[in-house]
């Protein structure tokens, strides 16, 4: 038998935020990969699956792994939390595929973005133009990072923070708060959502002035608006310009 690889976004991990393709998806697959974390997010939905799972900078590793049991003749499903396409395993994977020119056949299935996810609990924050950043130096220099911040305050757009505090990246979510008040007010509405559509979830609206002292860590995606966003019956909206 030909194996396959799947890459599916399992969105927040709750069974339903998961699209019906992705779920047959992982019901039809032999083994489930994934980093232990979101393994462990949907293994109960599955209990009679393989897994595979790994730890935190294992990525590569996690790749060839299921290349190897997809060329063996399984069909594989390699999750990633959030869509596959984003910060998730999609580009690494093909990557991957290509690079030992492999013949497995690649699906992409998509998924609720960690974005979207806090802009459905936060209102309608992304209504108009918006970018995502990761502030995780990890795989992108910092300094690339601080360009793109700069980018998208002149550009006033609304932006998504992904990874905007960890243990030991404590100052980068304050350096791009200072630059983004060279083009935001400090009145800003912004949205820090923990947890989306998880146990523990946690939706607080805030000030782009005020967001250096939010309880932020990595399990939080920050939305901050731009000049046009406005506090509406408790829900954060970016105006798009409708005539009312």
């Amino acid at each position: 038998m030909q194996g396959k690889i799947i890459l599916v976004g399992t969105g927040p991990g709750d069974k339903d935020y998961i699209c019906p393709r992705a779920l047959l998806a992982l019901e039809q697959s032999d083994i489930i990969a994934g980093y232990k974390t979101y393994i462990e997010l949907i293994k109960t939905l599955f209990p009679e699956k393989q897994f595979a799972s790994s730890g935190m900078k294992k990525e590569v590793d996690r790749c060839v792994e299921v290349l190897e049991l997809a060329e063996a003749g399984n069909v594989v499903s390699l999750i990633s939390s959030g869509d596959a396409g984003i910060y998730g395993m999609a580009g690494i994977m093909l990557e991957i595929v290509a690079e030992r020119q492999s013949e497995v056949p690649v699906d992409i299935i998509p998924g609720i973005s960690a974005a979207t996810s806090a802009a459905s609990l936060l209102g309608a924050p992304l209504m108009n133009d918006f970018v995502t950043l990761s502030l995780s130096d990890l795989l992108t220099p910092w300094e690339l990072i601080q360009k793109r911040i700069r980018a998208a305050g002149e550009g006033d757009f609304a932006v998504a923070l992904y990874n905007p505090r960890s243990k030991t990246r404590i100052k980068q979510l304050d350096t791009a708060v200072d630059i983004l008040l060279q083009y935001q007010k400090p009145e800003t509405p912004v949205g820090i959502v923990k947890q989306a559509m998880r146990e523990g979830q946690q939706v607080v609206l805030t000030t782009l002035g005020e967001l250096k002292n939010a309880d932020v860590d990595m399990l939080t995606t920050v939305i901050i608006g731009n000049s046009q966003t406005q506090v509406i019956n408790g829900k954060m909206v970016t105006i798009r310009g409708y005539r009312l």
